[in-house]
């Protein structure tokens, strides 16, 4: 037996007090708290201070985007496949790369961690009294199935030296997915099907659980979301269910030794149907009381598809809180008419709106890299109706954004956004038909200063003759507008798309779900390309 895979099982080994899995009662159970904005910090403040970083400096680095803001919990990712502390049955941050590392952030990183273990300091049980301090409820969050392996293909990993490619995952090619079983880029992720693969998580998962008093444990099952073969994900779901049990057991057993409970979080897809696809069995965990929040959020950026409706019947009397998820950013391309970075906020606050009118229990962020101002507008506001009350949206249709075979990260998107609406090609039809585009709203705009509906379309002309309805009502001429002329140095009047832009009554953009259609009545016979509707939006500026 190879040495790592004897390590394992002599970690596994240690494990057996838990008792056998059985199916737990969320009756009686008590839940954590309503936290208004949960934050999850990747773990990046370890890079942010030079070599050796102080204890205080990784404690400022870490609550700098928390302090006086809505957030009331943060959950802190303590790793993916090393062990960030000294372990008995892992290798240790550094290891998979002989602590010669390909930048210097990594050096800081991985060598800074050990510089702290070595001075005898504890970063895990620092890290949470200073978020007691502050009245955060200190998390840690653990990556599933975590894939930063830029591409690497199994038959490619024996001789490969990379940022967490462990001895463990060389030795053992034939517990990872492979090809065909996962997009290209995730064939060396993990196939939880295979036992050995969950007993490696579940002795992480056990060790982070005893390195610090923390309140809960996240298991980030969307970082990455490629667990089973894809064919068979649907049928082989009950493995994944297997892990959840064991590590609902595993917290059931430190709340009782301790006296009070330690909480149990999962992050899925956004999605029902995505969720059945990937192998994430929902509905038994529910029932079996295997989680007491649940989270939503996609596998490549921002999803603001969450099925909110859906998630909340699911969760209806079972005292688990649900949090529609945001991710660092906008999925594809977005060139709008106003400055990057101004309307992301508007987006992410239409978005938040719409969440707590639809019955979401509060807000969760995720990789949002921050310092005390980067994301302050934001999360000063997410977290409460109120304080996104009257402030600048954009309301948008769903986008779906596949990225090209071959390119970086191609895959990521595969169960995100699966009812986009947008982008779509504009062709010709016998009935005079078109693309019907939903957009909802939750705030009356009645007293907002501009209302305006907003669509970008690629490789328009003013050849091209298109017919535009909102809520079934014709809409006249559009200001026609160019994002090359109004936000870049570009000397072109125009891109190769434009905006076409209606100004709206307040009082028709009222709340609720509103319908534009765009149909085609003739396309300039000089341009070959098929016109595009690539965005529909509705902007309220107050």
């Amino acid at each position: 037996m190879d040495t790592s895979r004897r390590d394992l099982l002599r970690g596994v080994a240690a494990l057996s007090a838990l008792p056998t899995a059985s199916p737990a009662s969320p009756a009686g159970r008590s839940g954590p708290p309503a936290y208004r904005i949960i934050y999850n910090w990747d773990g990046a403040p370890h890079d942010y201070s030079e070599f050796p970083q102080s204890l205080e400096q990784f404690l400022n680095k870490t609550y700098a985007p928390m302090k006086d803001t809505q957030v009331d919990a943060h959950f802190w990712c303590i790793g993916e496949h090393e062990a960030k502390w000294r372990s008995e049955h892992m290798e240790m941050a550094g290891d998979s790369e002989n602590r010669v590392y390909g930048s210097a952030r990594s050096m800081r990183h991985n060598e800074g961690i050990r510089a702290m273990l070595d001075r005898g300091e504890d970063p895990y049980a620092a890290l949470v009294q200073r978020g007691r301090e502050l009245g955060i409820s200190p998390w840690a969050s653990v990556r599933m199935n975590d894939n930063h392996f830029n591409g690497l293909q199994v038959e490619d990993m024996a001789g490969a030296v990379m940022p967490g490619l462990t001895r463990l995952r060389k030795e053992h090619p034939e517990w990872c997915l492979g090809r065909g079983n996962a997009p290209q880029w995730f064939a060396a992720s993990w196939n939880f099907a295979h036992l050995p693969v969950r007993e490696h998580r579940l002795q992480h998962i056990t060790e982070v659980a005893h390195l610090a008093d923390w309140d809960g444990i996240e298991l980030d099952w969307q970082r990455h979301a490629f667990h089973l073969p894809l064919d068979d994900a649907y049928r082989l779901r009950y493995t994944l269910t297997d892990l959840q049990r064991a590590v609902r057991e595993l917290t059931n057993r430190i709340g009782r030794e301790r006296g009070r409970p330690l909480h149990l979080a999962v992050r899925v897809t956004t999605t029902l149907e995505s969720c059945r696809r990937i192998g994430y069995d929902l509905p038994a965990w529910v029932k079996e009381g295997l989680c007491d929040i649940v989270i939503a959020g996609g596998g490549a950026l921002t999803d603001p598809g969450v099925e909110v409706e859906k998630f909340r019947e699911l969760l209806n009397d079972t005292g688990i809180r649900f949090y529609p998820g945001f991710d660092s950013g906008f999925w594809g391309e977005h060139e709008g008419l106003m400055p990057r970075e101004e309307w992301n906020t508007a987006w992410v606050r239409a978005l938040a709106e719409g969440y707590w009118a639809r019955g979401a229990d509060s807000m969760y962020v995720f990789n949002w890299h921050a310092n005390e101002r980067g994301r302050r507008p934001l999360l000063t506001t997410i977290g409460s109706p109120a304080t996104l009350r009257r402030t600048n949206k954009v309301h948008a249709a769903l986008h779906r954004h596949i990225r090209e075979d071959a390119a970086p990260w191609t895959g990521a998107d595969l169960h995100d956004r699966i009812h986009g609406e947008t982008p779509v090609e504009l062709h010709p039809t016998l009935s005079g038909d078109g693309p019907r585009f939903r957009v909802p709203v939750h705030e009356s705009p009645a007293d907002a200063r501009t209302v305006e509906l907003h669509i970008e379309i690629d490789h328009y002309t003013a050849l091209d003759k298109i017919r535009v309805t909102f809520d079934g009502n014709q809409l006249g001429p559009p200001a026609v507008r160019s994002a090359s002329r109004e936000l870049n140095d570009d000397p072109a009047d125009f891109g190769e798309s434009s905006w076409l832009v209606w100004p709206l009554a307040p009082q028709s953009a009222v709340v609720g779900e509103h319908e534009v259609q765009t149909i085609l009545l003739e396309r300039n016979r000089h341009v070959r390309p098929p016109l595009v509707v690539k965005h529909v939006e509705i902007h309220v500026r107050y």
